[in-house]
């Protein structure tokens, strides 16, 4: 297989979330390999943090605040891009939201909000990316971050959080039908817990009472880690790339065999 299957150089890449952990680490591994970067976050000082660093990095990068609840701010986003570039060629639909409160103390508000971000965010971004495209009768390739919590249920309170990304996975589905003949591919990954700076932070936050916790995780994980936010972009680039050129629909899973591993399984010694 060819190296340059790989090759994405002078694409243009949304990124939504794009300052947090698998986020950054996206538009390092995207914008490290020749895409253009276009950060979108709903936290300015993060955004103007996380440009700055790839800025250093070399690589080309652009930034705009928004907030993917909001129609008019991504309808803004992809405007300053369509302004800007023309068109995305890639949309990594990143940013989310989640919850850990029991289904039975959640409230309306809550749950909106949950849905808004980890949802119907990614539905606005999805329409206005694919608007830029099918105008300009272009390809794209669309990947979506889910997450093992929607296709296995794992408690905690992330009732609101699982059932967004079950529909994530869903969305995923459809829309590689519905824009398979434009050549707009989309797929989805799905991460087990990611080693971000949000999740060590809540890690050290709890302290001895995040221990239990932490080896019910890895005891579901075979590989035996969690994943860094470099594993999921690396899928990414795979997805978004030439080397993926016949998958659409899929949802993959970087979870280290989580999925997989039945609850009453026992791992090879060997």
């Amino acid at each position: 297989m060819s190296a340059s299957i790989f090759d994405i150089s002078g694409k243009v890449v949304a990124v939504t979330g794009a300052a947090g952990g698998i986020g950054m680490a996206v538009c390092r591994q995207l914008g490290s390999s020749g895409a253009t970067i276009v950060m979108s976050d709903l936290n300015e000082g993060t955004l103007a943090t996380g440009k700055a660093e790839l800025e250093k990095m070399g690589i080309k990068v652009s930034s705009q605040v928004c907030d993917t609840r909001d129609e008019k701010s991504v309808i803004a986003y992809f405007d300053f891009i369509a302004k800007t570039y023309g068109q995305a060629d890639i949309l990594v639909n990143n940013a989310a939201t989640g919850i850990h409160t029991p289904p039975q103390d959640t409230t309306l508000e809550e749950w909106n909000n949950v849905l808004a971000v980890s949802l119907t965010g990614y539905f606005l971004c999805a329409r206005e990316f694919s608007k830029l495209l099918l105008k300009a009768k272009k390809p794209g390739a669309l990947v979506n971050i889910s997450s093992i919590a929607g296709s296995s249920a794992i408690g905690r309170g992330n009732f609101a959080y699982s059932t967004a990304k079950g529909g994530v996975n869903q969305f995923t589905r459809e829309l590689a039908i519905e824009w398979a003949k434009s050549n707009i591919r989309v797929n989805a990954i799905q991460p087990c817990s990611v080693n971000t700076p949000g999740w060590r932070h809540w890690v050290e936050t709890e302290g001895e009472e995040a221990k239990p916790l932490m080896d019910i995780l890895l005891r579901g994980i075979p590989l035996g880690r969690v994943a860094e936010p470099e594993d999921i972009a690396a899928a990414v680039h795979f997805l978004a790339s030439g080397a993926a050129a016949m998958i659409t629909g899929s949802i993959l899973p970087v979870d280290g065999g989580n999925l997989v591993y039945n609850a009453g399984g026992t791992l090879g010694s060997y």
